[in-house]
């Protein structure tokens, strides 16, 4: 019989961060370890929080099916045993690496995925534009995302822009602005480069964006949770930003990378920030995806043992010892 544990942990991030309607100074998050025949694998999951999940709320959706993992309850099973999310997320990283730990083989060799460094987006949170700049200016990595909101959000690309006109800029608004507000700026960054928007109008918000043409490659976050949303957002959408958490694991998230490659949508992976632990498995799904967003662990103040390398932007795939 396998053995389960799960228990809740909280991160302290280095400085508060802001998006569009909230602003995070840590992470709760939800570690699964699963140990079977003298093997361990283990995953961690920070849920989704505009659908409201928490350590707690992820807990407690864990310790629901607790009895069934440990009659042996594999990735699929898990898959109806729990709804996407970050619980799910947790416990499916977490059987992968305990299937890699048992065979004796890497999440490679198990997925037939193959590694290899990957430049990732490091993120300017909301502030006003000076302190953008100083924090574009201090990131290592020549691709940026910029987060905005519905105000000054011409003058806080332009800002980076000016301060970064080496870098790859995308911008991330997070559902905050209206349809009106992106026709008005869609041009406009354009002229500045920007690589693409992600989630300009709210999740549930933008039907409109079926009969839109962009000037700008447009990237749905909030609006693609999985394979069960991902036909009407490839309707309004030129790409999809797969999280794990989101997804709730790696085996529906290369379910999705898949699918949107028969479709040939545009694929980014990103995080709801976590420790390295998080990022491992999302490294994975980076090998299918233009872009990767997986600065999560750099936001913290401290990260676990055998943390993922990020130098100068460029990640490194993850140690075993870590993950996989």
């Amino acid at each position: 019989m396998r053995e389960v544990r799960l228990s809740t942990e909280s991160w302290e991030l280095q400085f508060p961060f802001h998006i569009t309607g909230h602003v995070f100074t840590g992470v709760q998050v939800l570690y699964a370890r699963i140990t079977e025949n003298g093997a361990s694998g283990h995953g961690e999951g920070a849920g989704v929080y505009y659908f409201s999940e928490t350590g707690e709320s992820m807990l407690a959706q864990a310790e629901s099916v607790r009895e069934a993992l440990e009659r042996g309850a594999d990735r699929e099973e898990l898959r109806d045993l729990l709804p996407a999310g970050g619980a799910r997320n947790a416990i499916d990283c977490a059987l992968w690496d305990l299937a890699a730990k048992r065979a004796g083989k890497s999440i490679w060799e198990l997925t037939g995925i193959t590694p290899a460094e990957t430049v990732t987006f490091e993120t300017v949170g909301l502030g006003t534009p000076a302190e953008m700049v100083a924090k574009a200016r201090a990131l290592g990595s020549g691709r940026i995302k910029v987060k905005l909101d519905g105000n000054l959000a011409f003058e806080r690309i332009a800002a980076v822009r000016a301060a970064r006109p080496d870098a790859v800029i995308a911008a991330d608004v997070n559902q905050g602005w209206t349809f009106g507000q992106l026709v008005e700026l869609a041009p406009k960054f354009r002229e500045l480069g920007v690589a693409m928007i992600e989630q300009p109008l709210p999740r549930g918000g933008d039907a409109e964006l079926e009969d839109y043409d962009s000037p700008i490659p447009l990237c749905a976050d909030e609006s693609c949770v999985d394979t069960s949303e991902f036909e009407q957002a490839a309707r309004r959408y030129h790409m999809i930003n797969i999280k794990l958490d989101k997804t709730g694991g790696l085996t529906e998230a290369l379910d999705l990378a898949r699918l949107a490659r028969q479709w040939g949508i545009g694929l980014m992976v990103g995080n709801m920030v976590g420790t390295s632990l998080a990022m491992a498995p999302a490294f994975v799904v980076a090998q299918l995806c233009r872009f990767a967003d997986l600065d999560g662990a750099l936001f913290l103040k401290r990260d676990r043992d055998h943390p993922m390398r990020c130098t100068g932007g460029v990640l490194a795939p993850p140690e075993r010892a870590l993950w996989g």
